[in-house]
């Protein structure tokens, strides 16, 4: 889109202003622009700017607004703010964005938003005002988002929609179009990808995809052409799991039934694509010891994220000096072996580093199952052996040209050696040991796994030093 105001005049006529660039990216002039009718109170502006643009890109430039413009301009877009925008923004400027908005344009907002992201919205509201706008509501729409909300966080209750297309097993393929069309629009769901098909208890049957209702004629009973539901998901299934069900089963789409097995909602893609991004960053804060990220966060709330972990490494630095410290003496007598340590130990915990990654990511994706274990620890373990020979080599080699000392060339050989191995197999072994213990690999393993291999790396450098080079 390109727009013709200028950041200085917007009511006047100059050269256009590319709005969203070629990689999707919001352009530094249009940013600049929109500051520039934020400061000058202009909404006509502000509203016709936000009804053009793609939600996702509105959330992107408002997200690139300095604190105080961010904030006045979600005051002037009031009511005009699309709701989707605001679902689109980031956990911290969603919650100021929201209160920012008045109880009646968040009303209003609720109403153009599918149960799912109605009830995504309104979680981040304090249970007083939460409270306030549900009696605002429509009855259906309050019913179906307390519902969602009675759901734990991070649950298939959550994910899933109250909308649907269901239609009778003893339905025709033109029975369901003609339903279809003689709805309104509001009780259709905005996007579905299936037709479920129901008994008269409303228990699921087996779907049809749209795309494959319409290759039939009108007479074609739907039982002829419904196919099994491969995998029927659960209200209170982790939705790391769900996740992991569609990509397994290439799904758009899936039902999520009662205990009984009746149809209660459904999931659609662009909400899993969602989940999938949000454990993936979540897994790799958590193997870097922080708990959330993000440019627009405060310096205090980045400071409390990361400390803990901070600390928690503080105490095992100790323990690596420590095991250190038993070694002074020889460390006294060949200072070559002070310049040394940190080459075992960093390129261990490298090493290390990289058998956990691997191992927690097979393990969100249940790559790490039954027989699979055993072959993976057995890669990872020969995959140590060999990357460490080679690497241990080399440095042995500077080492003797550096230091002219076949004996320490020896012991960083054998040294590093074992460390690549140790690190290798606590790598996967780690996160494999954390899991059965019912905890999160990607919480758990990290600060374990690189203490454990410093604690290796100097015992077995300096314990070796200690018995070769005296």
């Amino acid at each position: 889109m390109n727009d013709t105001r200028d950041p200085s005049a917007h009511d006047s006529l100059s050269e256009p202003i590319e709005t969203v660039e070629s990689t999707g990216v919001i352009s530094p002039a249009f940013i600049a622009q929109f500051v520039g009718a934020v400061g000058d109170g202009d909404k006509p502006y502000l509203w016709r700017t936000v009804k053009d643009l793609h939600p996702a890109d509105t959330a992107d430039l408002l997200e690139h607004l300095p604190p105080e413009a961010f904030r006045k301009a979600i005051h002037l877009l009031g009511k005009e703010l699309p709701a989707e925008a605001v679902a689109e923004l980031s956990d911290n400027m969603r919650l100021e964005a929201l209160h920012e908005l008045t109880d009646a344009a968040v009303t209003a907002m609720i109403g153009h938003l599918d149960s799912d992201d109605a009830s995504f919205l309104l979680n981040d509201l304090e249970e007083d005002r939460r409270a306030r706008i549900l009696n605002k509501v429509s009855a259906t729409d309050r019913a179906a988002i307390e519902s969602s909300l009675s759901f734990d966080d991070e649950s298939a209750g959550r994910l899933m929609q109250r909308a649907f297309v269901a239609a009778p097993v003893f339905w025709s393929v033109g029975q369901a179009i003609d339903h279809m069309r003689s709805v309104s629009d509001d009780d259709l769901p905005e996007t579905f990808f299936e037709i479920y098909i129901v008994d008269p208890a409303f228990r699921l049957q087996g779907s049809v995809p749209v795309s494959r209702l319409l290759r039939y004629s009108r007479e074609t009973p739907l039982k002829d052409i419904m196919k099994d539901v491969p995998v029927e998901v659960r209200p209170e299934m982790d939705q790391e799991e769900v996740a992991y069900i569609f990509r397994q089963y290439n799904l758009a789409s899936a039902p999520v039934v009662d205990e009984a097995g009746r149809l209660t909602g459904m999931i659609t893609i662009d909400d899993v694509v969602d989940v999938i991004q949000e454990e993936a960053q979540e897994d790799i804060l958590a193997l870097s010891g922080v708990s959330e990220a993000g440019v627009n966060q405060s310096v205090l709330s980045a400071v409390r994220a990361r400390i803990p972990w901070l600390g928690v490494n503080l105490v095992t630095a100790f323990l690596a000096s420590t095991v250190v410290s038993l070694f002074a003496p020889i460390i006294d007598q060949f200072v070559a072996l002070a310049f040394l340590m940190p080459v075992v130990a960093g390129l261990g915990g490298n090493a290390g580093s990289q058998a956990l990654a691997v191992s927690v990511r097979a393990i969100a994706e249940r790559d790490l199952e039954g027989p699979l274990i055993r072959r993976a620890i057995r890669r990872e373990a020969l995959t140590a052996i060999i990357n460490g020979l080679v690497i241990a080599s080399v440095a042995s080699l500077v080492v003797l040209v550096w230091f002219h000392d076949p004996r320490l060339s020896l012991v960083i050989l054998i040294a590093m050696s074992a460390t690549f191995t140790w690190a290798g197999l606590i790598g996967i072994l780690a996160p494999l040991t954390i899991r059965r213990l019912g905890l999160d690999p990607a919480v758990a393993s990290s600060v374990f796994v690189l203490t454990s291999i410093d604690l290796m790396g100097f015992f077995v450098f300096l314990g070796l030093a200690s018995l070769m080079l005296v």
